[in-house]
């Protein structure tokens, strides 16, 4: 099982932050089959072999993905869309 952790600063208002977030939440479930929901502030998704959340709070959203085998072997390639996804998005 791998872990991925993400923070990404950010200067929005807390609808563009939500708006951002739906757009990560929305590739990752185009790219893994994720089912997501809303709880206040975070975001929940998972699926078989994926789950995790995006959490936003003021100046930061922090992403966190626990992949179960067979999903970890890439990792790393998830981690640096992800990663270069939430930077583009979570600018001011």
């Amino acid at each position: 099982m791998a872990d991925i952790n993400i923070v990404q600063e950010h200067h929005l208002a807390p609808e563009q932050a939500r708006a951002a977030a739906q757009q990560v939440a929305d590739k990752l479930a185009e790219q893994f089959e994720l089912t997501c929901r809303w709880d206040g502030d975070v975001l929940r998704f998972e699926r078989s072999g994926v789950n995790g959340a995006l959490t936003l709070r003021p100046n930061q959203a922090q992403l966190q993905i626990a992949l179960g085998f067979p999903i970890s072997m890439m990792a790393a390639a998830v981690e640096a869309k992800v990663t270069e996804k939430m930077r583009k998005l979570f600018v001011s």
